[in-house]
């Protein structure tokens, strides 16, 4: 009995979406002007994912530890905010291990960002 049931609300809903497709009746040029439309949103849309994988890849750009932002820091793989702080608070660095040696990260933390940071001059601001 279940499965009538299930069958006629199938029916009913495959009806009545054929008799409302074949009912109303588009403008072949309007069908063409919506049709360019989505292909133009996909377009942009393939352009910004493009994009993104294309930043993506560039992950293998290093950090400074001397000089990076809070921003550049926090878009390292584990590195929230508070950490961020420490490390910007811990400047300046002579080496990337420092930020195991003085307590900043962790070893598993430092696994994560040791082949996408470095240490450059410390800036005059910092010394």
């Amino acid at each position: 009995m279940r499965i009538l049931t299930i069958a006629a609300a199938a029916f009913a809903v495959t009806a009545s979406l054929i008799s409302a497709g074949c009912t109303q009746r588009q403008d072949p040029d309007q069908v063409r002007r919506e049709t360019a439309h989505a292909t133009s949103v996909m377009k942009e849309n393939v352009k910004a994912v493009a994009e993104g994988v294309r930043e993506g890849l560039k992950s293998d750009k290093s950090v400074d530890l001397n000089s990076a932002s809070r921003t550049d820091l926090e878009d390292l793989p584990g590195i929230t905010r508070e950490r961020a702080d420490r490390i910007i608070a811990g400047r300046p660095f002579g080496s990337t291990d420092e930020l195991v040696s003085r307590h900043i990260l962790s070893d598993a933390e430092y696994d994560q960002v040791k082949d996408k940071v470095r240490v450059g001059k410390p800036s005059p601001a910092i010394r």
